[in-house]
C-alpha cells in the first residue's frame, strides 16, 4: 500500500510518508486569473484530482489548497487596457477557470484562498524576513536576499552566479540583480495595500508562500503544479517559507504541459485552445479521459485526431458499461476495491497509463463474457470497471456525468423520436427478410454518425466518434 511519487527536489521516485499517519497535505498552485482557462491551465488541475481521488481512495485524510493568483502584473495591464477594474477581470476569469474544473469533473478544493484576501499574512511574513535578514525595504519595495539563503537554487539545480532573474517594471533599489520582489511599490493608478513599508500590491511569489502556512501550517506534504513553475516560482516560495522558519514541503510534485506543434501551450503563442469552446465541441468526459489518462509528467500534443482517438477509446469503455446494465436492467454498483494490478500502477507514481490498460482488459473480458450469455462475469467485471473509473473521475454512471452522453437533452428525445421510426422500418424489412434493404438503412443510419446495435430487447442507438 506504499504510494511512491517523483519528487522533483530529490530528482528521484521516493516512498510517500504523510507527516501525520493517515492524512495528507497538498498545496497545488492555482489559476492566474488574467484570462480564461485554455485546456492546458485545466490539465494541472485534473492531474493533481487524480491524486487526490487516489489518496482518498487509499483511505487518508486529504486536505488540498488551491490558490488563486487575482493580482499581478499582466491583470493590472489588462485593466488599463480594457478600462475595466481589475477586481472584475479576476472574478470574471476565476469564475471561468471553476466552470472549467467543475466541467471535467474535478472536485473542489478544501480551500481555495485569494491573494488579495491574505496580505496580513504576506506582511507579517515580510516582517519576520526583514527582522532576520532575509530581506530589505529599497524604494517602497521589499526584495529577497537571494545570498542570504544557502538552499536558494537547489530545486531547479542552477547556478547562482548564472542565473538571470525575471524582473518587473520599476524595481528600484536592488542591492543585487537576483533578488526578487516579495512586494512592490505603489505606482498611480494601481491597487494597493498600506504597509509599514508603504503602500504597494504583492510581487507573485511571496502569496503561496505566506497562504500555505495559513492552510497547512509550518510543513505540510506535497506541492504541486506545473513544470513551468519550478523557476522562478517554486524556488522563490522554498526561499521565503524557510528562510521564515518553515520546513515547507516535503515532496515537490510537477505535471507536463499540454503543447502544440512542440510548444508550451500559451495565450502568448496564440495557440490556446479554451476550455469553454472545447467542451462545445467535445463531450467533457472524453476531454478528461484525453487530458487525465497519459502519464502526469508527460507531455501532451494536442491535436484533433488524438482527441478522436480518446473519444473512440472511452466510447469502448461507455458502451460495455451501457450493455451490461441494459442487460442487468438495473444498476451495478462499484465494487469495494480496484484490482490489484490497478492499484499497483496507481501506487507507482501514479501509473495512470498503466492502470488505464487493466481497465481496457477488463472490459474486453467483460465482453467476452456478454458474448457468452455469462451475465454473473459480466456484472463482476462492470463493478470492476466502476470502481476503477471513479478514480479517475472517468464512471459514465457516476451523478456528475448524468445525461452528459447525450450531448443535449432538449435535443435527445427528438432525435431518439426520429430513430425509432427509421428503426422501425428496418425491423420490418427483417421481418420480411429482406436483408439489402435492412442492411441499407443500418448503413445509412451509420454514416449519419449513429451507432446501432442489435440487442435481446431490441436495437439500440449511440452516438459515434466523430
Amino acid at each position: 500500500m506504499t504510494i511512491r511519487l517523483y519528487d522533483t527536489d530529490a530528482r528521484q521516485i521516493r516512498d510517500f510518508v504523510p507527516l501525520t499517519a493517515g492524512c495528507v497535505s497538498i498545496y497545488l498552485c492555482g489559476a492566474t486569473v488574467q484570462a480564461a482557462p485554455h485546456i492546458g491551465h485545466i490539465r494541472s488541475g485534473l492531474n493533481f484530482d487524480i491524486m487526490r481521488r487516489w489518496f482518498d481512495y487509499r483511505g487518508y485524510d486529504v486536505t488540498f489548497i488551491r490558490n488563486v493568483t487575482d493580482i499581478d502584473d499582466k491583470i493590472i495591464r489588462k485593466s488599463a487596457e480594457q478600462g475595466r477594474p481589475w477586481w472584475a477581470i479576476g472574478y470574471e476569469n476565476e469564475r471561468a477557470f471553476n466552470a472549467g474544473y467543475d466541467a471535467l469533473g474535478c472536485l473542489p478544493p478544501t480551500y481555495e484562498p485569494r491573494a488579495t484576501g491574505h496580505i496580513t499574512e504576506m506582511i507579517e511574513m515580510m516582517r519576520g524576513l526583514i527582522e532576520r535578514g532575509h530581506a530589505y525595504e529599497a524604494d517602497g519595495n521589499v526584495y529577497f536576499d537571494v545570498r542570504s539563503y544557502e538552499g536558494y537554487l537547489e530545486l531547479s539545480n542552477q547556478d547562482l552566479d548564472d542565473l538571470r532573474q525575471p524582473s518587473g517594471d520599476n524595481e528600484t533599489g536592488k542591492r543585487d540583480k537576483r533578488d526578487f520582489a516579495m512586494w512592490k511599490s505603489a505606482k498611480p493608478g494601481e491597487p494597493s495595500w498600506e504597509t509599514p513599508w508603504g503602500r504597494g500590491r504583492p510581487g507573485w511569489h511571496l502569496e503561496c508562500s505566506a497562504m500555505a502556512h495559513k492552510y497547512l501550517g509550518t510543513a505540510f506534504d506535497i506541492h504541486g503544479g506545473g513544470i513551468d513553475l519550478i523557476f522562478p516560482h517554486h524556488e522563490n516560495e522554498i526561499a521565503q517559507a524557510k528562510a521564515f522558519g518553515d520546513e515547507f514541503a516535503k515532496y515537490w510534485v510537477h505535471n507536463g504541459w499540454v503543447t502544440m506543434s512542440g510548444e508550451k501551450m500559451s495565450k502568448s503563442l496564440g495557440n490556446s485552445v479554451l476550455v469553454s469552446e472545447m467542451v462545445k465541441a467535445w463531450r467533457p468526459i472524453v476531454l478528461r479521459y484525453y487530458l487525465g489518462t497519459p502519464h502526469y509528467r508527460s507531455m501532451i500534443e494536442y491535436s484533433e485526431e488524438s482527441l478522436r482517438e480518446a473519444e473512440s477509446a472511452f466510447a469502448r469503455i461507455e458502451g460495455f458499461v451501457q450493455r451490461v446494465v441494459e442487460k442487468t436492467g438495473g444498476p451495478v454498483e462499484a465494487a469495494a476495491e480496484v484490482p490489484p494490478a490497478f492499484a499497483e500502477a496507481m501506487d507507482d507514481d501514479l501509473g495512470v497509463p498503466q492502470a488505464l490498460a487493466i481497465i481496457h482488459t477488463t472490459v474486453r473480458q467483460g465482453n467476452s463474457a456478454l458474448a457468452a450469455d455469462d451475465k454473473e462475469a459480466a456484472v463482476a467485471r462492470l463493478a470492476e470497471v466502476r470502481a476503477m473509473l471513479g478514480v479517475l473521475g472517468l464512471d459514465p454512471l457516476d451523478p456528475h456525468w448524468a445525461g452528459e452522453s447525450d450531448r443535449g437533452e432538449d435535443l435527445h428525445g427528438v432525435v431518439d423520436t426520429l430513430v425509432r421510426l427509421v428503426l422501425d422500418q428496418r425491423q420490418s424489412a427483417r421481418a420480411r427478410k429482406d436483408w439489402p434493404a435492412a442492411d441499407a438503412i443500418r448503413d445509412q443510419l451509420n454514416q449519419s454518425g449513429l451507432v446501432i446495435e442489435d440487442s435481446p430487447s431490441g436495437p439500440r442507438w449511440t452516438l459515434g466518434p466523430r
